[in-house]
């Protein structure tokens, strides 16, 4: 296969970082090439050069042999590269066809031509297996079918070479072996795809060819079938890494969170809980799995204050925190992961020190009298940057400049670093590189066997498994099964989270 993409040489520096250090990389037609590496590796960079969103200090690009310079994404759009990224790049009022034709706006008879785009929408859908509406509002459809209209806005723009950042990374399994197939239905019409990612099942999965960066540099380009897990890791942080989760058994005690039938509505006025009820014990984590769309996030909210639930009763270490706002729940004792970081997370202008003690910046040693105590704040911050390998070059850089993965860093080291008695993580992980997934999943195994109670709600069943002592099933809004997580398979929880053999009344 000949190269449809090449580079060499490239370099990029950022203020106290080389983000990459001489990169080779290239791209064959009709291939899926993986990009793995972790969290600051530099891959993400590379890409946002390819797109024209960085200009390199050094090297050349080839598109098809071609030297070629992008200062701009319009400069890569009209050569064939499209990207996805990691956060969709999508008006959630406008309809698909809007978003699609933003920019690229097609005019017939003075007026937006929104029949003939939708026209043309819905031709690509079809020919590539993507199946979205062109005239459905993008704020009332799921994650997955976000991502499909990302990369039919891409084909939109006649895209030959399509780069995906990340694109696992909010999708539950049956949407990721939807994105696979559609992956494969687009290499073999001639796309090319760059799959940036973190994930070793997935690129062994996906893959045709895979190169793995660390720290700025190209360590080597392997095939899946010459390579495995734990050589990919190894290469991917540079020393072995334990990929399975090791813990003894849970030795709970009393219980600290209880949740007694409660129901939640979600963002329509629909009932998204329906008569939930579970507690969870100090020393044990229980595992909440589910497919996306079975109420998870609106319980979450509603334990957690973000959301009022309509009735109900949740208790946390005896006093009944029913519909009570947050700071008034973490003051008692709990702490919290979310689901979406940037959204409930994070204050992305913020410095990363700043939102490091977002939930303690007015309790002492970082508040007395009122006063915000700047050198505490700064050696607090220093410490969790350094504990949790959050790739930053100054704990004062804003939030927003983060990758994803770091930005759950910080997300992670404040909530796993207070004095809390319940940890609610909701994909605690996501986003995550294996060498920082192994941390968390070690930070969480410990809290537990310090008597913290962890709830735990997971995309990823594997985690779910590998973790939790106990796994509620949740479908339709409601915990259909509680079961021993060394007493079931991966297929009997698949099968409960389809809702094979549950009753579940409308």
């Amino acid at each position: 296969m000949t190269n449809v993409l090449e580079v060499k040489g490239i370099t990029k520096h950022f203020p106290g970082v080389l983000a990459n250090d001489h990169v080779d990389f290239d791209l064959k037609k009709g291939e899926i090439h993986a990009l793995l590496g972790e969290n600051g590796a530099g891959k993400t960079t590379l890409m946002n050069i390819l797109y024209g969103l960085y200009k390199p200090d050094s090297g050349e690009i080839f598109k098809n042999g071609e030297p070629v310079v992008l200062n701009s994404p319009k400069d890569a759009i009209a050569i064939g590269i499209g990207m996805v990224h990691q956060h969709f790049m999508l008006i959630p009022v406008f309809t698909v066809t809007e978003n699609i034709m933003l920019g690229d706006e097609s005019i017939k008879n003075g007026v937006l031509d929104r029949r003939g785009v939708s026209a043309k929408v819905l031709e690509l859908s079809q020919k590539y297996g993507l199946e979205i509406d062109p005239e459905v509002h993008v704020e009332d459809i799921p994650v997955g079918v976000q991502q499909r209209v990302e990369i039919v806005k891409t084909l939109y723009r006649r895209a030959e070479i399509l780069i995906l950042d990340e694109p696992t990374a909010v999708l539950t399994p049956q949407e990721v072996d939807d994105l696979f197939r559609i992956m494969r239905e687009l290499t073999s019409q001639g796309v090319s795809i760059i799959f940036i990612t973190h994930k070793l099942k997935e690129v062994l999965a996906i893959a045709d060819r895979i190169t793995v960066m660390r720290a700025g540099q190209v360590v080597g380009t392997v095939t899946p079938n010459e390579t495995d897990e734990p050589h990919l890791a190894a290469m991917m942080v540079g020393r072995e890494v334990i990929l399975n989760v090791e813990k003894e058994p849970a030795k709970p005690t009393e219980e600290i969170l209880t949740v007694n039938d409660l129901h939640v509505l979600d963002q329509r006025g629909l009932e998204a809980v329906r008569g939930v009820s579970f507690s969870v014990r100090a020393g044990e984590i229980l595992g909440i799995a589910g497919v996306q769309g079975n109420g998870q996030p609106e319980l979450v909210e509603s334990l957690t204050g973000l959301r009022q639930s309509m009735s109900g009763h949740v208790t946390l270490m005896g006093n009944d925190v029913t519909n009570r706002p947050p700071r008034p729940i973490i003051e008692i004792g709990m702490s919290h992961i979310p689901e979406d970081r940037q959204r409930h997370g994070l204050v992305l202008s913020y410095p990363i020190a700043d939102n490091l003690v977002l939930c303690t910046y007015y309790l002492p040693p970082f508040g007395v009298k009122f006063v915000i105590q700047n050198k505490a704040i700064d050696e607090y911050a220093r410490k969790l940057i350094t504990d949790f390998d959050i790739r930053t070059p100054s704990p004062y850089m804003p939030t927003s400049n983060l990758s994803g993965g770091n930005q759950q860093k910080v997300i992670v080291a404040r909530e796993l670093s207070r004095s809390v008695r319940l940890l609610i993580a909701n994909q605690p992980t996501r986003g995550l590189d294996v060498g920082s997934i192994e941390y968390i999943h070690k930070q969480i195994v410990s809290m537990r066997d310090k008597g913290v109670a962890v709830l735990l709600i997971s995309a990823e069943l594997d985690e779910i498994m590998s973790l939790a002592d106990r796994i509620a099933v949740m479908y339709q809004g409601k915990i259909v099964d509680v079961l021993d997580a060394d007493k079931t398979t991966k297929s009997e929880l698949g099968l409960k989270m389809a809702g094979a053999g549950v009753s579940v009344t409308p």
